[in-house]
């Protein structure tokens, strides 16, 4: 039977414990609520930097190889992700050393040596490169996308930030990026799996209960002016054009959410979603097509990425503005509606049996102050009916929040078609 426990250390450290007693495994997490959009625009890419920097070495650990053995030995494997607005040290550990995990990750996260500086950043630039072409220009649709929709903002700079800003961090800008955001307040330690909840917390008051730092700092709000569509073209020597369709969507608490999780299911959910059917079985001009959802404090993103020949891209983006255009002015049957909720109910079942879903569900959860039950999940999509979801989908879809970037080999009289059908489609909704 799973249940959560939880407590808050004197300091303001939060502490989550999942308890699984039916697993023989346990996933460890410390979140901090840190991320590229605390990075200063002259210091891009400085909180992925720093998540690096913590594998080299700490005080009692000399080397990263060091580290990589101690984690090893209590049989785990540790790693790590900095996006917009967290950072999260994750590793799988045998319940029977869950208090050692908890003192390698003190280690890492109070102690850290920041030595080979140098070498970390000739390692960053090679991951930065692999998202920039022979001109020097950005190719990631993802990056290309959050430009677009956050101009000026951090959240429009990527998370691993730009050649000259990475080449430009010294170690007194990462020792104060780390005194100013890597606090108490703005933390979390989770595990999830085999735990037992007093012993956890013992432990990380042991290794954390000292650890002290300022209030948080409280980030910039992101503007959400735009009132037309936006379309940004890089050409790239591929064989295929990656195409990239953002909505400005909603923000973390926005009652819109879970209707939006059941848009993207009824889209890309899988090989009865639409666009799959229409682009893939019907059209055969993509191999996939997925959607994702961001969310962030008070905005957010919805965003529709395939990859196709570069004569295919016109179609593709009519299909795709077809596809989101009908779920905003026509309601969905209900046939197709039980099958997409069912399909949820069948994915909030399976995350019961992984560590990693639920200490995200309940750690991050926590942090980001949004924790819900996987029954609290399940009754609001139950009650979400086809209304819901074309009302949502009539506020998502307005031209005024759509985005689109295409990168590859496109030629001109492509580019201004799918112009065009931005036009046409701004046209049709008024």
């Amino acid at each position: 039977m799973l249940a959560c426990r939880k407590k808050v250390l004197s300091n303001g450290l939060r502490l989550v414990a999942v308890e699984m007693p039916h697993l023989h495994s346990a996933e460890m997490a410390v979140y901090l609520k840190v991320g590229g959009r605390n990075d200063p625009p002259a210091k891009a890419g400085i909180s992925h930097f720093l998540e690096h920097m913590l594998f080299r070495g700490t005080s009692e650990f000399a080397t990263n190889l060091e580290l990589e053995v101690a984690f090893e030995a209590i049989g785990g494997s540790v790693n790590a992700a900095t996006d917009e607005e967290t950072t999260c040290y994750f590793s799988r550990i045998h319940p029977s050393r869950i208090p050692r995990g908890i003192e390698l990750f003190s280690s890492m996260l109070l102690r850290p040596a920041l030595t080979g500086i140098e070498i970390e950043k000739k390692i960053i630039t090679e991951e930065a490169l692999e998202d920039i072409n022979e001109r020097g220009e950005e190719t990631n649709p993802h990056n290309l996308s959050s430009r677009l929709l956050w101009p000026g903002h951090s959240l429009g700079m990527p998370t691993i930030g730009y050649l000259d800003t990475i080449q430009d961090i010294r170690e007194s800008d990462l020792r104060e990026h780390l005194a100013r955001h890597y606090v108490p307040q703005n933390g979390l330690i989770v595990v999830a799996g085999q735990v037992e909840p007093e012993s956890f917390f013992d432990a990380c008051q042991k290794s954390f209960g000292d650890w002290k730092g300022p209030a948080p700092e409280v980030s910039v709000a992101a503007s959400e002016a735009q009132d037309a569509p936006r379309s940004l073209f890089v050409k790239d020597s591929d064989s295929q054009v990656n195409l990239h369709i953002a909505f400005r969507g909603f923000a973390r608490p926005d009652k819109r959410m879970m209707p939006l999780r059941l848009i993207r299911r009824i889209l890309c959910g899988g090989g009865c979603s639409r666009l799959h059917l229409a682009l893939r079985e019907k059209l055969g001009i993509v191999y996939s097509v997925d959607a994702s959802i961001s969310a962030y404090h008070e905005t957010g993103a919805f965003s529709i990425e395939l990859a196709t020949a570069p004569e295919n891209l016109p179609v593709a983006v009519a299909e795709v503005l077809r596809q989101v255009r009908a779920l905003s002015v026509e309601e969905v049957g209900e046939e197709e509606l039980q099958r997409v909720r069912e399909g949820y109910f069948y994915d909030l079942e399976y995350s019961r049996d992984s560590t990693y879903e639920m200490q995200v569900r309940y750690g991050w959860g926590e942090l980001m102050e949004m924790v819900r039950s996987l029954e609290e999940d399940h009754a609001e999509v139950e009650g979400i009916g086809a209304g819901q979801i074309k009302a949502t989908a009539r506020e998502l879809f307005e031209p005024a929040r759509l985005n689109l970037v295409a990168v590859g080999p496109q030629k001109a009289p492509a580019r201004r078609e799918v112009e065009k059908l931005l036009a046409e489609y701004q046209r049709q909704w008024a």
